[in-house]
């Protein structure tokens, strides 16, 4: 007998069934531009080295590594889209780095060339930033798409928890969040976090009041949540050779998020539950499956032991 997760039904508010809902079921797919930002944690702003965790390299795809110019990347991505997944509308995602770390005027020059492509089937914007790079002026900027496109602005919550963030080298406080929040309390821009599970040094207590802190914000509207990856060319990299520390296993991980997603707002879709790192960069958790038998092992195991999004939520 066939499972709900066969029929396509999760336990959650899932983002494939939130954009096939929104587009009258089209197939949409983003596109990950490389705007050649950098970041106030790495070129002196603030610090040097970047967060402890982060290898940018290790979550930009070779495509936008690779192609010098935003429209050769935007074309060659939704090309790859249309033949390889059979994509019929797309977002343009602004993904490595710190993407409104740049003067207003500048972001609207790089915006506009990336929407300015295949004009009829991008249908959104999505922006990846961290909250200390978010003022009214880039707000401004980014809401005067909104009338033509459904505009998506993430930023980087990582931990609730200054210590954490300090510890991290992150150069930003949780205080910046909640101030870049208040920012857009009213705004049409669609809100996206993306936390990071799996800090050794927190409990599964602390990070289960990520949710708590997640839900008293109407303004979010999504959330990607991600397990502690260790990668090359990171601080956390280094540290992790010279004494290794617990990451989480899948099996780990999974009873965490069996936890978590319960608690969670059940107005929020959740975009991710998991992230992938290069291979070849990838130090720890080694978990051998790809990216489709995660996902599956992870809602199969939501759906059996009834850990439905919002179940224990309360308001």
């Amino acid at each position: 007998m066939g499972t709900l997760i066969d029929s396509g039904i999760k336990p959650y508010r899932h983002y494939g069934a939130y954009l096939k809902e929104k587009y009258a079921g089209q197939r949409v797919f983003k596109v990950i531009v490389d705007g050649n930002f950098t970041c106030p944690n790495r070129d002196g702003s603030k610090g040097y080295g970047g967060c402890a965790y982060c290898n940018v390299d290790s979550f930009t795809p070779d495509s936008a590594r690779k192609l010098p110019t935003i429209r050769e990347q935007v074309e060659e991505g939704i090309n790859r889209a249309r033949n390889s997944y059979a994509a019929e509308k797309f977002i343009i995602y602004f993904q490595p780095n710190t993407n409104t770390y740049a003067p207003a005027h500048l972001l609207k020059q790089m915006y506009d060339e990336a929407l300015s492509i295949d004009t009829e089937n991008v249908v959104g914007l999505s922006v990846g930033t961290r909250p200390d790079c978010i003022d009214f002026e880039k707000v401004a900027l980014l809401e005067s798409y909104t009338d033509r496109y459904d505009v998506d602005l993430e930023m980087g919550m990582e931990s609730i928890y200054d210590e954490t963030l300090n510890r991290i080298n992150r150069g930003c406080s949780h205080g910046e969040l909640e101030k870049a929040l208040n920012l857009v309390q009213n705004s049409p821009l669609e809100i996206s976090v993306h936390t990071i599970f799996g800090f050794p040094w927190e409990t599964k207590e602390m990070m289960l009041r990520y949710a708590d802190e997640i839900n008293r914000f109407p303004q979010i509207k999504f959330t990607k949540l991600h397990h502690l990856h260790i990668v090359e060319g990171s601080i956390m990299g280094v540290q992790y050779k010279r004494e290794p520390f617990h990451v989480f296993s899948l099996e780990e991980y999974t009873d965490f998020l069996c936890e978590f997603i319960p608690l969670l707002r059940p107005d929020i879709v959740i975009q991710r539950l998991f992230g992938l790192a290069d291979q070849e960069l990838l130090i720890a958790p080694i978990w051998g499956k790809g990216k489709s038998a995660i996902q599956s092992y992870i809602d199969k195991e939501l759906e059996r032991r009834g850990a439905i999004q919002g179940s224990k939520y309360q308001a």
